[in-house]
Formats: structure tokens, sequence, C-alpha cells
């Protein structure tokens, strides 16, 4: 196993690396912070059980294929010279007869094991969840292609820290692709390359750049619907996915840089109908210029409008549909898998509640992952699919945390 990594400029420590994550918002998931800020570690339970996800309530089984894809309009001089911009890319979308193709684990292993290591959590890597995606099941097909959500991750994180979200689309009938943005992912490639988050300035990281590789992840999104392959090895695909997604129906989400990115994103490419912020910063360098004028909702935990100038001035750009929903209690990484994660971690390590609160938030954990569940789906079924519902319209005891910001 080959790890690709950086040093960067200052020398950073794992603490150092951590404790700025926390400062600007960025993603310090499962258990990130846990470790090292408390009075010191717990063993972990020998005997603990796999940790799980909840499963999608959707009514199609799911299936998924990753694909290593090459942005030949952008050359890659940190990787080399004649080298260009390499994403990971997931595609997951509703399946049928997946009892003979197995499930995907959470995180690769290779990935796993430099993510767990790098956050002082190794004793979980052999509890890591599995998710819902059956690997390389055929596409369930319909009369209609399938509309299509993709996925930007936050800074330090990979691509599927938001597998809640991302699985219960796919299981009501959406194809979501996930991404891992070059240098600031855990990842592994197809030849055993493991890749990790990069701290250098001269990293392509910005949110312009993952709005960039959002854009080109649509436009490989466009070649699988006209029936070609884009994947860069060209390994074989599920049945079915060629000529299967709609690329007049596309939408994108992110979570926190992702969140800032996804606006970045539309705002320069109108095949994106609608996009979702989870907690999104809007810290945009250069600023957006000019307004947004297609469906956009914000959900906000940490970087409120009424706490972050960058999120109340982009509000004041949005001249279409517009939502801001904010979870009371809520932290920032309330809204992805550390929800469902996080107590399962608390119980291993046996953090108190507090400690638990500490990370998550007040926000009630089962509520929280219902959240996930709904919210999202609604707001794309109501953009993408013309399926208005009365979810997004206010408040409502179904779901008591949630309150809509006027």
């Amino acid at each position: 196993m080959t790890i690709s990594s950086f040093i960067g400029r200052e020398g950073m420590t794992r603490r150092r690396v951590l404790g700025a994550a926390v400062a600007v918002g960025t993603a310090v998931p499962l258990a990130a912070v846990g470790g090292p800020a408390w009075a010191g570690p717990v063993a972990a339970d020998p005997v603990a059980a796999r940790l799980t996800l909840p499963a999608p309530t959707g009514p199609y089984p799911v299936g998924r294929v990753e694909l290593r894809l090459i942005d030949r309009s952008r050359p890659d001089g940190i990787a080399g010279p004649g080298r260009f911009r390499e994403l990971m890319a997931t595609f997951w979308y509703p399946a049928r007869d997946v009892e003979r193709f197995p499930v995907a684990p959470w995180m690769p292993g290779g990935a796993l094991e430099a993510f767990l290591a790098e956050v002082g959590f190794s004793e979980l890597v052999p509890l890591a969840p599995l998710t819902s995606g059956h690997v390389g099941a055929p596409v369930r097909r319909s009369g209609r292609r399938l509309p299509v959500v993709v996925f930007s991750h936050g800074a330090h994180s990979h691509q599927g820290d938001h597998t809640i979200v991302v699985q219960e689309l796919a299981s009501h009938g959406y194809a979501v692709v996930t991404m891992a943005h070059a240098y600031d992912s855990y990842t592994i490639f197809p030849d055993g390359r493991v890749a990790v988050p990069v701290f250098d300035r001269q990293a392509p990281t910005l949110p312009g750049d993952f709005a960039a590789d959002l854009r080109f992840v649509v436009d490989c999104v466009e070649r699988l619907a006209a029936g070609c392959n884009p994947d860069a090895d060209r390994r074989e695909l599920p049945a079915g996915l060629l000529g299967s997604l709609d690329p007049r129906r596309v939408g994108a989400f992110g979570w926190s840089k992702g969140g800032t990115a996804t606006a970045c994103a539309m705002l320069a490419d109108g095949r994106i109908r609608a996009g979702l912020s989870l907690d999104g910063p809007m810290q945009m360098n250069p600023p957006l210029a000019g307004d947004l004028d297609r469906p956009f909702m914000m959900m906000t935990a940490e970087f409120t409008r009424a706490t972050d100038p960058a999120a109340a001035a982009f509000w004041s750009q949005l001249r279409g549909w517009r939502r801001n929903l904010h979870a009371q209690g809520a932290a920032h990484l309330s809204y992805g898998d550390n929800e469902a994660l996080f107590p399962q971690v608390a119980k291993v390590f046996g953090w108190s509640g507090d400690q638990l609160r500490d990370v998550i938030g007040t926000l009630d954990p089962e509520e929280a992952v219902r959240i996930q569940h709904a919210y999202p789906l609604a707001f794309f079924d109501e953009h993408l699919r013309h399926r208005p519902g009365r979810l997004l319209d206010g408040p409502t005891p179904d779901f008591p945390a949630v309150m809509f910001i006027r």
C-alpha cells in the first residue's frame, strides 16, 4: 500500500491541524476531536460490535460503482509534468437483483486506515461500518432516466462522510455521485495508491477548486447519459448504467466547504438546477459575482446568517426559490454520518454524555438522522422531479427542532 502525502511549508502536528480545522469550520469527522482533547484515551471495547449506519427508507435497494476520472482540461502541477486532475468518484443508484452483489464499506480499507490513524482512532478500523450499497449491482431501469445529485465533501474529509443522505436519495430513485476532492480527501486509487489531505498552500483545495470538480463530474454524467464510459481505466460498468442518467435534471449538495463549492458551481454552471448547502461557511475567494436565480436551500448549524456575514451576504444574492432551515441544538457535524456514528463510538470508548454533546451538539441523534433523510429528499423532489410537498412550507410537529429562518 502506497500513501501519497505531502509536507507543507509549515510542519503541522495533528493537534494543530485539527485545531485549525475546527477554527475555520472544516471537517473533523468520526471522533477527530475526541481523543486528543479529552483527559486521556479510553481503551476501545475489544468485543464491541461493528458500527452501523441507518438503512435508507426508500423502496429500492441501492447499487454503487467507483470510477477513476481524469479532467484533462486541468493540469496538475503538484502531481508532476504531464499529469492532470485525478478524482475518484462513486456512483450510487437504485438497483435490482442485489442479492449476489456484496455491500461496500463506508471507506475503502487503505483510506480508512490512514484516516483513523490521523485522527488517533486506529482501534476503530475493524469496527468500521458497511453501507447499503451493493457493488456493481445492475441499475433499476424504468420508463424515465434518473435525476442526478452530485455531492461535495468538507475539508480534510472523505466522500463517504454523508452516506446517510446519499443512500437515502438513491433508495428513492436518484443517481448520486460523490467524489474525493484531490489533495483534500482520504481515498484509494485502483492501483493501490492511498491519497491523504495535503497541507500546502499551493495545493488546489479552495472552494473554487471543489466547484471545478463538481462541474467536471457533471460533464461525466453527460458522457454516461450519452452512452460513453468516462472511467479512465475503461472498467466494466454495472448493467444498465450507460444511458440511465438524466443530464437535464442535475442538482448538487455539499457539507461545510462542499456547501460553499456547491454555490460556486451553481453560479458558474446553469446545468446544476438546484443546490443545497449543509452548514457551508460561504467564505468565497473571490466572492460570488452576481445573483443566483435557481433554487437553493441552506441548512445551517454554526454558520448562520446571524453570526456569519458571508452566509448573510450569500443569502441576499439568492433571487430564486430559497429556504434557510436551522436545526436547534445542531453542531457543525450534525448534518452527516457523525450523528449516527458518534453515539456508537462514545459507547466503545466510554465517553460521558457531556463529551458526546461537545462534539455533535444537543440535537437528538435520532431526530438528526430523520432530518437528513427527509429534508434533502424533499428539496430535490420538489426541484428536480417537480413533486412539491408540504415539508418545505414551514415548521411541522414531526420535526420539532427544525426552524425556518426568514
